[in-house]
């Protein structure tokens, strides 16, 4: 049986694929249990949120600390380049870490992401010794530009954020884990249901990382397990080999020849 013990994000060797997100659940509590639940020995927060707060730390980063994951701060809410790079660094110095989830949408409809604003700032933040782990899109031209300028993690969305709609395109993902096969790819956003995660592991993707759809569950602790049971399922599903689609049936029960392969 393979196991998930390969997994090494930003050199940090990792037990869960899973990364959660810890925005909009409806208790402190509630979150706590959902990340055991979960797996997740990643977790993001929004510096943002954090900076709303006032003094910067309104103890929700200690809460988040408690639960033994790993802080994977993010830039989101940037609409520039010079102002992810900006957030960064003061993630860097109130958390204590150089991993950054860079996020800097384009568009106010879609949140998709501006891919010339990204490539600028994750060459900078690279240049600064940052982790840079990109939300980008699933155009391929785009994710080697960031690999071009140094980031190894990319991640590439399903669906607009919060949509639920799951892998819109997964000819165009299967062709990015295709075409970048040294790059550690984890698909981000757009995630509704766990069938979706499953299926972003069978394409062959190194991780999944969510918020929503747990947090936003009837029953977030019930859902961060379901999502853990189907990332590691689709995982174990594509790491076995899956059965290639035919065009036609092909039965299963052989009339001649030996009952197995020897």
């Amino acid at each position: 049986m393979t196991s998930t013990r390969d997994f090494v994000l930003g050199g940090l060797p990792l037990q869960s694929r899973f990364l959660l997100g810890t925005a909009g659940y409806p208790s402190p509590e509630v979150l706590r249990q959902a990340i055991a639940a979960s797996g997740s020995q990643v977790v993001t927060l929004g510096l943002k949120r954090q900076l709303a707060g006032g003094s910067g730390d309104n103890g929700f980063i200690e809460i988040i600390r408690g639960c033994g994951a790993h802080l994977l701060p993010n830039t989101a809410g940037c609409r520039t380049a010079r102002e992810a790079v900006t957030l960064a660094h003061m993630a860097r110095e109130l958390l204590q870490t150089h991993w950054i989830k860079l996020e800097v949408v384009g568009d106010e409809h879609t949140l998709q992401p501006d891919p010339f604003e990204l490539v600028e700032a994750a060459a900078q933040l690279v240049k600064d010794g940052f982790e840079v782990l990109p939300y980008c899109t699933d155009d391929l031209v785009s994710c080697q530009r960031l690999l071009d300028v140094g980031c190894r993690v990319l991640m590439p969305w399903g669906a607009p954020i919060g949509s639920a709609q799951g892998l819109l395109n997964p000819w165009a993902l299967r062709t990015l884990r295709a075409r970048l096969p040294q790059a550690t790819l984890i698909v981000d956003a757009g995630i509704g249901a766990p069938s979706h995660a499953a299926l972003a592991m069978e394409l062959g993707f190194d991780a999944v990382l969510l918020n929503s759809a747990v947090a936003q569950a009837g029953d977030p602790v019930g859902m961060a397990a379901a999502f853990r049971l189907a990332i590691e399922g689709g995982h174990l599903a594509h790491a076995s080999g899956l059965l290639a689609p035919q065009p036609m049936a092909v039965a299963s029960t052989p009339v001649t020849g030996r009952p197995f392969e020897v």
